[in-house]
């Protein structure tokens, strides 16, 4: 874990700058005794916000999007992982069961809007 003064220093950005980011919920450091404390995630997001910012010019609501987006996926890939995890310690015979119900399952038609 990073101080505030290691995660500026890490990311070069002004303290400004990163108490905006915190404020709008793009960082979320952990809170200690002695202020907040940043993890190697956060230093991951700090630049992957000055590539969407200063390099393709996303704006502030894109900016929020794209984090939303990527903290769903993250969210998505544990949920399947904790269950391939629930599937692999059942009885052979589920899960097969379960693995040939997956792939009967038919994929949702989305359709367009109407001509």
């Amino acid at each position: 874990m990073l101080d505030f003064n290691e995660f500026l220093m890490r990311v070069q950005l002004s303290e400004d700058v990163i108490e905006a980011w915190v404020a709008e919920g793009w960082l979320r450091p952990r809170r200690t005794g002695t202020g907040p404390a940043f993890s190697e995630i956060d230093v991951s997001r700090a630049q992957l916000i000055q590539d969407l910012r200063d390099d393709l010019g996303v704006n502030e609501e894109g900016v929020a999007i794209i984090l939303d987006l990527i903290d769903q996926m993250h969210g998505l890939r544990k949920t399947v992982r904790e269950l391939c995890g629930a599937i692999g310690i059942q009885q052979a015979d589920l899960q097969h069961r379960i693995l040939s119900e997956m792939r009967s399952q038919r994929p949702i038609q989305l359709k367009g809007p109407e001509p």
